[in-house]
């Protein structure tokens, strides 16, 4: 089956329905690829009808990025390259990190030397830093499209009441919008979607989800015992990444059930349960091992019944919280649409 493309948010640009995660490309972290093998997982990635490179220019201390600009040489035209901006390894430099000017054109500069190319398709800004002005960001990733070093901007890591207020702010001045929101989405981080999932439907931004394995926590790895010495989790200081463990432990359950049921790996079921839901998700894969994107791939031909995505839902269901279930409630639904609510049609 061949790969499909989407259209990323409110735009004309057309990404594959997964995204090839390139953090694990490099071993400046300890538990990357070598250059040979993440070679190998980008040609196969390629190879499958991918376009859509995912990196960041703290990755592997610049690694990923270099490994990156090398890969596409004789190709780079049919890539859609995207990378970020805002944060920054620890040091003396107060300006290293962040999302303001000064921050945003010091990286975008090392970017485009280490990626050897003269644009980036989709500049992400990385993680909201709390204190940057949003007319400041967004002017400034304006004028970046403005030069040709960008074409198109997303955000990442931020709350969806900024987000709303940039794009809002942008359309006003006649700015570039954020077309794309990356984000945690995964059965394991499902709390985006009490604001951040509405809010990317309601302003037609295509959502990207980063860690869609909950960091191989879906893959059943850890709690096979196989896989703790050399994942990303069993790092010094990852453990406060961890979720609650028996929540972990009902939902892993869960998606070992409908692994058996279909023959399948459980990594494949956990992103074929993202490419289920109603608003179109793309998955960020990184994968360390050629296998490893191999049997990711493989999920795009997988198809989850209702009983199954029941089953899947409910073990990781998350409290909405206010106002969703405050508009749930017969009582409250009813007085909103006067008891007419069964029959507005939409």
């Amino acid at each position: 089956m061949a790969m499909k493309y989407r259209l990323l948010g409110h735009s004309g640009l057309r990404v594959s329905e997964i995204s090839l995660g390139t953090m694990t490309f490099g071993e400046d972290w300890g538990w990357g690829s070598a250059r040979d093998e993440a070679h190998r997982i980008y040609a196969a990635y390629r190879e499958a009808g991918g376009n859509f490179i995912d990196t960041a220019n703290v990755y592997t201390n610049g690694t990923s990025e270099r490994f990156v600009g090398e890969f596409m040489k004789g190709h780079r035209e049919s890539v859609v390259l995207a990378t970020k901006y805002s944060n920054a390894m620890p040091g003396a430099d107060p300006n290293a990190a962040g999302n303001h000017r000064k921050s945003m054109l010091q990286a975008v500069e090392a970017s485009l030397k280490r990626l050897q190319t003269d644009y980036i398709d989709l500049y992400w800004m990385h993680i909201w830093d709390g204190v940057t002005p949003v007319e400041e960001v967004m002017r400034g990733l304006d004028d970046l499209v403005r030069a040709g070093k960008v074409i198109y901007v997303g955000i990442s890591d931020a709350p969806a009441w900024w987000i709303a207020g940039a794009n809002s702010l942008a359309q006003l001045r006649g700015w570039t919008r954020f077309i794309g929101l990356q984000i945690e989405y995964s059965l394991i981080e499902r709390t985006v979607e009490r604001e951040l999932i509405p809010m990317a439907q309601a302003f037609d931004v295509g959502v990207v989800a980063w860690s869609p394995l909950a960091s191989g926590l879906l893959s059943g790895k850890y709690h096979d015992g196989a896989g703790k010495a050399e994942g990303r989790l069993s790092g010094q200081g990852m453990e406060q990444f961890l979720p609650e463990k028996q929540r972990a432990d009902r939902i892993i359950a869960a998606v070992r059930s409908v692994a058996g049921q279909v023959g399948r790996s459980m990594a494949q079921v956990a992103l074929a349960w993202l490419r289920h839901q109603a608003v179109p998700v793309i998955p960020i894969i990184g994968a360390r091992r050629l296998a490893q994107l191999e049997d990711n791939l493989a999920s795009l031909h997988l198809e989850l019944s209702a009983a199954q995505l029941k089953l899947l839902d409910e073990a990781s269901r998350v409290d909405l919280g206010f106002p969703q279930e405050f508009y749930a409630k017969e009582l409250v639904r009813t007085l909103r649409f006067g008891g007419l609510a069964d029959r507005l049609v939409r």
